[in-house]
């Protein structure tokens, strides 16, 4: 035995699959810890410029938004076209309001000015002047020589020669410019929102350490710097990256290497697509380096630490893992020669001696197996023969599983298979049995197996136990046919023979199988009546043929009482019609027509009755109807009379009915209208109020108004907001939150499509003096 070596050798390999994903993993951290700082740092920097630019664009977007607003509304385009002086002291009020709206803590910006040359006006925070008085004129005719009409630009503060902005006490200022009116070529005026460089400055007071954060210009200049020194400088010139580097910045963002003053120096950037401003980090590499080796170190102390208890488990964990196989070892060695045992190590011999057991085991398997199935065979064989009793029967389901399967059928039936002739086929007698058990494997591939018991065959015929969970007796018969159509086409498909199949009545309990079973080959003698490949259902024998069907055409009768119902009298006379040419068309004696006629008018006297519609509207008495029908007997006769007594009345009924019903619903849901334009309405409500389906009820309301009911709400809403425009001084964005449109805009959009102006237009053109 060489049970020292396997012991040593199992040390061996728990030290090797310990020591080397350890040692593995700390040189790579090592290594690896500075270009994942790298990385976690430029990614970090990434998401900051986003953010930066997300934070500071929105508050630049609300005062762009809100500068549109202001110099759209009418009293700005109205003052834009006269003189304004003292005397109009409630006009400067009104234009005060409205650049005050600019003026919050959440945009920082500290004045609006509105400067007008063309009429010689300029209104400041500070109140109104003319434009060749004010001090600044200069720079804003220059500011009305830009090429856009909307510009951001960076001015020095005293330019403006604003009190208020310099208070803050920057030397900069970022200025909105618009020039006005926004949508005309000639421009009269200009209108500026200043915001302090400063402020700006002040959303990147806290920049990641070994960092700086700022914002630059399209011309690169720093529009925004937590240091307010460096504000409206050229980048090259602050010394944070070299001019050479400045063609880096041409993309929408990036992020690139460079080297500053002997130091590395990681920049990201990205740039704004609103006004072209560019969000920068500048970030010095060495005091991540530094922590990238602190890290390696430390790493690298915690995997020698975890490699020694690794070493010391792994020695404990082979003298333990190796004590039960030492211990298996000897109990099979006792029962070996001496030289076997000798000639390999433990894990050898415990291989072969378990390999032994596994093959006896799957041998002894196979041989209860098949022992079961005999056993079973027998069982279903002494069940079909009537040798068992009802207790044994119970307890011989229990024990071979077939109680679960045969819990839940309420019908069951006896299949019996035989296979007709082998003349002149491919096989001979002798290949009987081994047919019937391909014929068996087909039975079981066709039927699942909680619809049956395992087919058997007794005297050359194949028996097979049927059963059906949940089923009425008519579906149980014809789920059986179907069964036995389909085992004996594959019969013919797979083996090319003709098998006849003999069906029992259907029963309850299983202590019955032996009574279908002598029905189903009582069933299969009538093969030499009937011939060869045939279905026998017990059913069938006492008569000895199909019980006779008379047709009638039930299908066509209740396509012609809906036709009726929707009172559609073309197509009800011609369903009429072909019902009469499906009855007539069969050879069938007169009292058997009669029968049909007088059926299909008692259908008709349910319809009545269940409509509620009396004889006496059809100008009938139910005994005179039968007696007028049963005195005719020419189809033309027949078909008139049925059209003009009894479906001509009746569809002319039911129209009255839906002239009456359809005006009632279509004022109901106008009234809905008019009382709640003002809601989110949808018809899927108005239907669920008024108690119909929504389909019925659009195609009601298109029929009654020539409109569909979004089309009809949206007409009256825009008349609704025709009516405030001419009536009330509401404004628009009032008026288009009343009608509940999501936003001014979209409203505008909506009146100019149809009114061909917008509403503002409207209410100039139409609107009452004074409103």
């Amino acid at each position: 035995m060489k049970r020292s070596s396997l012991y040593k050798n199992m040390i061996l390999f728990g030290f090797a699959i310990s020591i080397f994903p350890i040692l593995t993993l700390g040189l790579f951290s090592y290594m690896k810890s500075s270009d994942a700082i790298q990385t976690h740092v430029n990614r970090s920097n990434i998401q900051m410029m986003n953010q930066m630019n997300g934070n500071m664009e929105q508050v630049l977007r609300t005062v762009d938004y809100t500068l549109n607003y202001v110099i759209n509304t009418n009293k700005v385009q109205d003052a834009l076209f006269r003189t304004l002086n003292f005397t109009d002291f409630q006009l400067y009020n009104q234009l005060k309001e409205e650049l005050n709206l600019l003026q919050s803590p959440d945009t920082y910006v500290t004045d609006v000015i509105l400067a007008n040359p063309a009429s010689d006006w300029v209104i400041n925070n500070r109140g109104l002047y003319t434009f060749d008085e004010y001090a600044s004129k200069t720079t804003l005719l220059e500011l009305m020589e830009l090429e856009h009409s909307t510009s951001w630009v960076m001015l020095d503060t005293a330019a403006l020669g604003s009190s208020d902005t310099e208070s803050y006490g920057c030397p900069t200022t970022v200025t909105l410019v618009k020039k006005m009116p926004l949508h005309t070529s000639n421009k009269r005026g200009v209108a500026l929102a200043t915001i302090p460089s400063c402020s700006l400055g002040a959303m990147l007071d806290n920049p990641p350490a070994a960092s700086e954060v700022m914002v630059l210009d399209a011309r690169l200049r720093i529009v925004a710097h937590p240091d307010a020194s460096k504000i409206g400088a050229p980048l090259a010139e602050t010394g944070s990256i070299a001019e050479a580097d400045l063609p880096k910045f041409g993309g929408a963002s990036g992020q690139f290497e460079t080297i500053v003053g002997g130091e590395p120096i990681s920049v990201t950037y990205v740039r704004s697509d609103f006004n072209g401003w560019t969000y920068a980090s500048f970030t010095t590499m060495s005091e991540f380096t530094k922590e990238a080796r602190s890290i390696g170190w430390f790493t690298a102390s915690v995997c020698l630490l975890i490699l020694c208890l690794c070493v010391l488990f792994v020695w404990l964990g082979s003298r333990r893992v190796y004590t039960p196989i030492r211990e298996m070892f000897r109990l099979i060695a006792e029962r070996l020669p001496e030289s076997t045992a000798s000639k390999k190590n433990e894990l050898q011999i415990i291989d072969e001696h378990i390999r032994d057991l596994f093959a006896s085991n799957e041998k002894m398997r196979h041989e209860l197996h098949q022992n079961s199935l005999q056993v079973r065979t027998f069982f279903l064989h002494k069940l079909f023969q009537g040798q068992l009793g009802a207790s044994e029967i119970e307890e011989k389901l229990e024990l071979f599983g077939y109680r679960e399967v045969i819990r839940n059928w309420n019908h069951l039936a006896v299949l019996t298979l035989q296979i007709d002739i082998l003349v002149e086929t491919r096989y001979d007698q002798k290949d009987l049995d081994l047919l019937l058990f391909a014929a068996g494997n087909i039975v079981e591939e066709m039927v699942p197996k909680s619809d049956r018991l395992p087919p058997v065959i007794l005297d050359q015929t194949l028996v097979t136990l049927i059963g059906g969970a949940g089923m009425s007796h008519d579906d149980f018969n014809l789920y059986i046919y179907k069964v036995t159509e389909a085992v004996q086409q594959n019969m013919r498909r797979y083996l090319d023979l003709d098998v006849s199949i003999g069906i029992s009545l259907p029963f309850a309990g299983v202590h019955r199988a032996s009574r279908g079973y002598q029905e189903g080959l009582e069933a299969l003698k009538h093969r030499m009546k009937l011939g060869k490949g045939v279905i026998v259902p017990y059913s069938s024998l006492n008569s000895g043929k199909h019980t006779q069907v008379y047709f009638y055409p039930t299908q066509i009768e209740n396509q012609l009482i809906d036709a009726i119902k929707l009172a559609d009298e073309e197509l009800a006379s011609k369903l009429l019609k072909q019902w009469l040419g499906e009855v007539f068309l069969k050879d069938r004696t007169p009292h058997e027509y009669q029968i049909s006629l007088i059926r299909l008018l008692n259908s008709l006297m349910v319809v009545m009755q269940e409509a509620g519609i009396g004889l006496d509207q059809l100008d009938a008495k139910e005994s005179s109807l039968y007696e007028e029908l049963l005195q005719l007997y020419v189809s033309a006769e027949i078909e008139n009379w049925y059209n003009t007594r009894i479906v001509g009345r009746l569809i002319r009924v039911f129209q009255d009915r839906q002239a009456s019903q359809y005006q009632n619903i279509s004022e109901q849901i106008i009234d809905i209208i008019r009382s709640e334009f003002d809601r989110d309405l949808t018809l899927e409500e108005c239907a669920s109020r008024l108690h119909y389906n929504v389909f019925y009820l659009s195609s009601v309301f298109k029929k009654e108004t020539d409109m569909s009911f979004s089309d009809y709400l949206s007409q009256y809403r825009m008349n609704m907001s025709k009516k405030w425009l001419v009536e009330t001084d509401m404004s628009v964005k009032d008026i288009a939150e009343r009608l509940t449109y999501t936003n001014p805009q979209n409203f505008i959009r909506s009146f100019k499509k149809q009114e061909d102006m917008t509403p503002g237009q409207y209410r100039a053109k139409y609107g009452k003096p004074g409103v």
